[in-house]
Formats: structure tokens, C-alpha cells, sequence
């Protein structure tokens, strides 16, 4: 049934069937709880994401290789 012939058919209906339509569609959410609807997921481009270049500026992460090889060692010398 298209939506336009339902509007149609309840607002032919007496004032007090249209508040028992109502009434009974509250009841029907109640039973089936709506799942929310997803929107269409965007995928934005890589670059605008707010962690690149975080660390850009950073003297210590220059040669990133270099710095985990330090950070490794200093915690491998821990123990």
C-alpha cells in the first residue's frame, strides 16, 4: 500500500479511530524498536585526517628508524 492511499484511509476515519491508529502505532514502536539507520559512510581522503603530520615537527622522530631503534634498546636495557 503506498503511503499516500494510507494518509488517505486515516484521515477518512473518525477523529476518535485516527487516535486508536495512534495509539496503536506507539504500540508497534514499542514491539519493534527501530534499528537507527545508518548513513552512507564517506571516505575522506587520507590527507585531511587530523594525525597526519602530527609529529612532523618533532627533532626526535626525524629518522623514525633510528628512533625506535634507540627506544628498543632502552627498553631491552631495562631489565
Amino acid at each position: 500500500m503506498e503511503t499516500d492511499s494510507i494518509i488517505q484511509e486515516i484521515t477518512s476515519l473518525p477523529p476518535e479511530a485516527q487516535k486508536q491508529i495512534l495509539d496503536f502505532v506507539a504500540f508497534l514502536k514499542t514491539r519493534y524498536p527501530s534499528t537507527p539507520r545508518t548513513t552512507k559512510f564517506r571516505r575522506s581522503k587520507l590527507t585531511e585526517e587530523p594525525f597526519i603530520g602530527m609529529w612532523r615537527n618533532r627533532k626526535d622522530m626525524q629518522d623514525s628508524a633510528t628512533w625506535v631503534r634507540h627506544l628498543r634498546r632502552s627498553e631491552w636495557d631495562r631489565s
